[in-house]
């Protein structure tokens, strides 16, 4: 199977590798790499799909589409890993793989393993938007979805 290259989206500042990063960490550090690498690829595609079409309810850029409330749990005010995904530091080796992991998101470098998932969940629970669809990926501890709107 030939994986499809993300593009690659603007990073003023590093501000968007810092944001993607810290979301993989808070949503995937547990994973492999091509956990992370998925998890990457689902903020990469929503940007995408907002971009394709003049713009769209989660956000056009990296960081609106991590930071939209209630989007990516680790944001969330009341998770209580947050205060740990704010502090996290280049110390962390697992820190470290995220930033590279974003790093190559942003700059178009990273292939999408997940077939253009906008969406995903763990595995050990059940959400009410993903009854009745099928995943088009199941990768480490998550499925994937390329068709929620």
């Amino acid at each position: 199977m030939t994986m499809q290259m993300l593009p690659p989206f603007s990073a003023e500042n590093g501000r968007e590798i810092d944001i993607l990063a810290r979301t993989l960490w808070g949503e995937a550090r547990g994973e492999s790499v091509r956990g992370k690498e998925a998890v990457a690829a689902v903020v990469l595609n929503r940007v995408a799909r907002a971009q394709r079409r003049g713009g769209y309810w989660w956000g056009r850029t990296v960081s609106e589409v991590c930071l939209k409330a209630w989007q990516f749990s680790c944001w969330n005010a009341n998770d209580p890993n947050r205060p740990k995904l704010e502090a996290v530091g280049e110390e962390n080796a697992q820190f470290r793989t995220c930033l590279r992991i974003a790093t190559r998101a942003v700059h178009g470098g990273l292939e999408d393993p997940t077939r253009g998932a906008t969406h995903y969940h763990a595995k050990s629970v059940s959400p009410a938007w993903a009854r009745g669809k099928a995943p088009c990926a199941e990768i480490g501890n998550h499925f994937f979805y390329n068709d929620v709107e």
